[in-house]
């Protein structure tokens, strides 16, 4: 094993700055989509305001199927779709449809979760004051779960990390390409744990983040 330590901190300033543009664009696009797959589960649910059973079956599977797929294989297998969209598969840009895709669904299960746990009463006085479903959604559903959903958006966040790093192993860019390509591809251990303790150190400001925001708004 080579353990002269003589790192490029250039290249993992580099490879740190991609790994959190891939987090940032991903996880904008994955709290998009991933909130409002959340919010359709827990309207069209059983009992709710516009259950549809029919519709929340087939969602439900589609989020179940891709929240089920490895991350890796995932990865590979929407490389078609990356690139109309992105007009490449590797790299940065090559990464983030991936991300969204793996990560959206995690979330939305996070998101209707954290729905359910508004009392049945808060909705209905809504209702008897001829609110409307949308008026609903933005005035009492998530003001109500707001110290949920941040706890969902953090633990999201801590996942795709993870997965961003992962993506390393298809030329994805970041703290994970940089691990493989030199720490282990090289032998460079010294490489490995700096990429390592970098990624712990995100992690822990990421969930110290989440748990602040989280206790500043939890009213119980």
């Amino acid at each position: 094993m080579n353990m002269t330590w003589e790192i490029n901190w250039a290249e993992i300033a580099k490879a740190t700055g991609d790994t959190l543009v891939m987090l940032g664009w991903s996880l904008l696009f994955t709290v998009i989509i991933g909130l409002a797959l959340g919010i359709i589960l827990f309207l069209t649910s059983r009992g709710q305001l516009l259950q549809n059973n029919a519709f929340y079956g087939v969602l439900s599977l589609i989020v179940n199927i891709l929240r089920s797929v490895p991350f890796v294989i995932l990865m590979i297998s929407v490389f078609p779709i990356t690139k109309a969209l992105v007009h490449t598969t590797i790299g940065v840009k090559g990464s983030i449809p991936p991300l969204v895709i793996a990560a959206a669904p995690f979330l939305a299960r996070l998101v209707e979760s954290a729905l359910r746990e508004i009392e049945s009463g808060v909705i209905e006085a809504a209702q008897s004051m001829g609110a409307t479903p949308w008026q609903i959604v933005w005035r009492v559903l998530l003001p109500e779960a707001r110290p949920g959903l941040i706890a969902a958006v953090t633990v999201t966040a801590v996942t795709l990390l993870s997965y961003s790093a992962m993506s390393g192993v298809v030329g994805g860019g970041g703290l994970g390409d940089l691990a493989l390509r030199y720490g282990y591809m090289r032998f460079r251990t010294d490489i490995m744990i700096v990429t390592v303790v970098t990624l712990v150190i995100l992690v822990q400001v990421l969930q110290s983040a989440g748990d602040r925001l989280v206790a500043r708004y939890n009213k119980k």
